[in-house]
């Protein structure tokens, strides 16, 4: 598959049926790249760093998804975009 952004991922995860596997995920998602502010990974990478195997909904996997990427994945930390 090829690279996706950040704000794509949602549309992608919205192509599993629920609940879905760590493994399915994997198998289905784990070669499509993310592409960070600072870099670049893969799913199948991030999904290394997650704690669960199973995601009840959506909502669960993309959560788990954002907490395994680095902080700085999306940006500078700490900034936001009502700052200025």
């Amino acid at each position: 598959m090829g690279a996706i952004t950040l704000n794509e991922l949602t549309d992608r995860l919205a192509t599993l049926s629920y609940p879905v596997s760590l493994e399915t995920v994997d198998r289905e998602l784990g070669d499509t790249t993310l592409q960070l502010a600072d870099g670049e990974t893969t799913i199948g990478e991030t999904l290394e760093l997650v704690g669960t195997d199973r995601f009840d909904s959506e909502n669960e996997l993309e959560s788990e998804l954002f907490g395994a990427l680095p902080r700085n994945a999306v940006g500078e930390p700490y900034q936001s975009e009502g700052e200025g």
